[in-house]
């Protein structure tokens, strides 16, 4: 049994996420934690709310509360749509949490005694209208690499690069929209990413195993331009981790506060001993998955996140990691993502456009949504969301292939032999042949989705799906049945017990209707499939089911419509 840390890239405070972020970060996290555990392995998933920053105290403004308040409710909205999509996460934290402040005072510590961190001064720009410094997300303007409008003074959407606020072409104050701004001088602790840039491109270099995408995206950090920059951590702000060291404020940062993509990352260390907090458990079962010399070094860490991340996760957190001079656990794997648009253009959080996870869920149960984003996921280039391609796949895949599959066969068997599975007969070439077919699909399946390939497993899974259609298509037990009942009872026992596999299979996907399933076939049986042969006869002759409601019901014409018109604009 192995040991696998599993973390989403944490989402931010600011408003319900949209159905891009979900499929680029915790759903296929999620779908890999699931499986994981399916396998027997110890899985430890982990993801929080990122509640300091900028996008906290705009958000909190808007909505006319006071930041910590505005957080608190946030993060229960948050955790509850977790849980609505089915997020099998083992503690949902909050990156504004106790823990998380002592942590990330720590870390600037241990970097600060090892020469990793420097104060600097530098020009920032001043709003005079707003009469405070203005930190980057409270800076908007047109990217200079793209020109992007609305970039902001940290990152551009749009391409993705990486700004500091004077590089905005046309900036404005995010707070009152005023272009009365000046540049004046501050002192910022920056983290000397420079010099830690061999042991960096060391440790990526040994990851050949790692996505292009991560991989690339990494590299050009690295070596583009001028290459790896050394990056401020402090920010004039009010919320946030106070800058301090030891139990001291810092001199001469008093008031300053932790950038956000600095205590962030750490979370995820911290949002773990939340875990432990909250479950009476001591500090050696979280450090025992994070600190090399608690145990951590036998733990295999993966992280899910879309492309825009990647920089930070492979770059910045391990350089803070790698600067403190402590034992604690590196990521081994970094599943990274395109994004996923939106009906011809983006989705966008902050400017509200597309399906919101609220929203999804308002309509349709979670499991239509998590089988159409993750058999679509945006891993080799980006993809686009479409009501048209939504309808399609939900209808075609979900309630004609699966859904029919198990209608068919429980009405049958119930009309004709009674609601227990039957006995009699002996499986002929035909079903001899299925078996020898889901064993190598099966195990295809099994290898797509350890290697995290998501697509790959959606189609394989679907393909496992159809073997069983076309199996009782030909089979026809319904024809059989008024010559020899015998080979009926074969062909449908075999079929019943196909439910109880997909179900198994299908969990990681869709969980609440392989649950269904189990419950209608009457077995909490969740063994995973070794040979297919000993997996198709787990339920006996005599085994009760029960015929279930429809599992998946088709999206209409006038449905997709009229959701087609209500998202066509913007959330408010």
């Amino acid at each position: 049994m192995a040991r696998i840390l599993i973390t989403s890239a944490i989402p931010y405070i600011n408003g319900i996420k949209h159905l891009g972020n979900l499929v680029g970060s915790q759903l296929p996290a999620d779908l890999y934690a699931r499986f994981m555990r399916a396998r027997g392995h110890e899985v430890m998933f982990i993801c929080a709310t990122d509640e300091h920053g900028t996008p906290a105290e705009l958000a909190a403004a808007k909505a006319g509360l006071p930041v910590a308040e505005f957080c608190a409710q946030m993060h229960e909205v948050q955790a509850d749509i977790a849980k609505g999509f089915g997020l099998s996460l083992d503690h949902f934290g909050r990156s504004s949490s106790a823990r998380n402040h002592r942590l990330t005072q720590h870390f600037a510590g241990a970097l600060a005694d090892n020469g990793f961190i420097e104060e600097v001064s530098e020009k920032q720009v001043y709003s005079i209208d707003d009469a405070r410094f203005l930190p980057d997300r409270y800076i908007t303007g047109t990217c200079p690499n793209c020109g992007y409008p609305n970039a902001r003074g940290d990152q551009c959407e749009n391409c993705t690069k990486q700004l500091d606020p004077t590089d905005l072409i046309n900036p404005r104050s995010a707070i009152s929209g005023s272009t009365n701004l000046e540049v004046r001088e501050t002192k910022h602790l920056y983290l000397r990413q420079r010099a830690l840039k061999g042991e960096i491109e060391g440790w990526i270099d040994s990851k050949a195993d790692w996505p292009v995408l991560t991989t690339s995206i990494a590299k050009k950090w690295l070596n583009d331009g001028d290459g790896l920059q050394d990056r401020g951590i402090t920010r004039d702000l009010f919320w946030g981790v106070p800058v301090m060291r030891g139990d001291k404020p810092w001199p001469g940062m008093e008031g300053k506060v932790f950038y956000v993509w600095f205590d962030a990352p750490i979370e995820y260390i911290a949002c773990t001993a939340e875990w432990a907090d909250a479950n009476g458990k001591t500090d050696a079962d979280w450090q025992r998955w994070w600190r090399t010399d608690m145990g951590a070094a036998d733990v295999r860490y993966v992280q899910f996140m879309g492309k825009d991340n990647v920089p930070f996760h492979t770059l910045s957190f391990p350089a803070t990691i790698m600067g403190s001079r402590e034992p604690w656990k590196l990521v081994d794997y970094i599943k990274s993502f395109n994004y996923l648009n939106y009906d011809g253009g983006q989705f966008s959080t902050s400017q509200g456009r597309g399906v919101f996870m609220d929203q999804a869920l308002s309509i349709l149960p979670a499991d239509y949504w998590r089988w159409w984003l993750l058999s679509h996921a945006p891993e080799s280039s980006d993809s686009e969301f479409t009501w048209e391609n939504f309808q399609s796949s939900v209808n075609k895949d979900l309630a004609d292939v699966l859904g029919n599959f198990v209608s068919r066969v429980t009405k049958f068997v119930a009309a004709k032999f009674g609601p227990a599975v039957p006995e009699g007969g002996t499986l002929d070439a035909r079903a001899e042949a299925l078996i020898a077919e889901l064993e190598t699909r099966v195990r295809a399946y099994e290898a797509h989705m350890e290697a995290m390939e998501v697509r790959k497993a959606a189609t394989e899974l679907r393909a496992i799906w159809v073997a069983g259609n076309e199996f009782l298509q030909a089979a026809a037990p319904w024809t059989a049945f008024k010559t020899d009942p015998a080979a009926a009872a074969a062909i449908t026992r075999l079929s019943l017990n196909l439910i109880r596999l997909y179900a198994v299979l299908s969990e990681p996907f869709i969980p609440k209707a392989a649950a269904q399933m189990l419950r209608d076939m009457n077995t909490g049986d969740r063994t995973w499939p070794g040979p297919v042969a000993e997996a198709l006869a787990v339920l006996p002759a005599g085994h009760a089911f029960e015929v279930p409601e429809v599992l998946f019901r088709k999206i209409t014409d006038e449905e997709r419509a009229d959701w087609q018109q209500r998202f066509a604009g913007v959330r408010t």
